[in-house]
């Protein structure tokens, strides 16, 4: 799956689980997968008789990260100030440092689980890919000149989604979805340095995550629906 179907398989999740609340009724199967009850997250789908025992290494894709579609456009409207809209180039700039971010602190929590990062196939290599989606800040710091204070009940909202593939042949093996509310439900004052930080604690806690349900499918490999 290339870049850009990875991302619309992302959009197509967000139907499956809403922040704060589900948008519907999530189906029972996904491209083959199974569903499957999980503490963990709010979404699990596994490959029957997927088997994981054998996966000692990770090949990681760089983290897929979108905003929610018309959160710019929303937040725009309440601003008066022009200074104090968000740009196109806000975007983009904060998706290129969110990938570099996320990509990083996933690779470090699989090489602290005592997994190896490498960037070749093997037989013992699997493929993760992740995305974070629909982001929504609820009040970014634009550090203009005169700005206000802005205070929010919580710095935003996000939906994680993991793929687990097979590194030599491609074969799906996993997916999984899990949104959440970022940063407390206290109103604070929110700024762009509470907000970076709110949101890599989140990223951080799904990639710990990510790994501990790894070493559960392993326990419970070969997979029973």
């Amino acid at each position: 799956m290339n870049g850009l179907a990875l991302f619309q398989c992302l959009i197509a999740s967000a139907a499956l689980v809403g922040v704060p609340s589900a948008a519907a009724p999530a189906p029972t199967t996904w491209d083959g997968l199974v569903q499957l009850k999980s503490k963990r997250l709010d979404l699990v789908y596994l490959q029957p008789g997927a088997d994981f025992r054998g996966y000692t290494k990770v090949m990681i894709d760089p983290t897929e990260v979108a905003f929610e579609k018309n959160w710019k456009r929303d937040y725009n409207r309440t601003t008066r100030s022009l200074s104090g809209r968000i740009s196109d180039s806000d975007m983009q700039r904060a998706i290129t440092d969110g990938v570099t971010a996320a990509t990083d602190i996933f690779s470090d929590a699989w090489t602290k689980a005592g997994y190896s990062v490498v960037t070749t196939p093997g037989p013992d290599v699997l493929r993760v890919r992740t995305g974070v989606l629909n982001i929504r800040v609820s009040a970014p710091d634009k550090m203009t000149p005169g700005r206000s204070m802005t205070f929010a009940e919580q710095a935003g909202s996000a939906t994680l989604i993991v793929e687990a593939r097979d590194s030599l042949t491609n074969a799906l093996l996993g997916r999984a979805v899990d949104g959440k509310v970022v940063g407390d439900t206290l109103v604070r004052w929110r700024t762009g340095s509470s907000n970076r930080a709110d949101f890599r604690a989140v990223v951080q806690e799904w990639a710990a995550a990510t790994v501990r349900g790894m070493s559960e499918l392993k326990s419970r490999s070969p997979i029973q629906p």
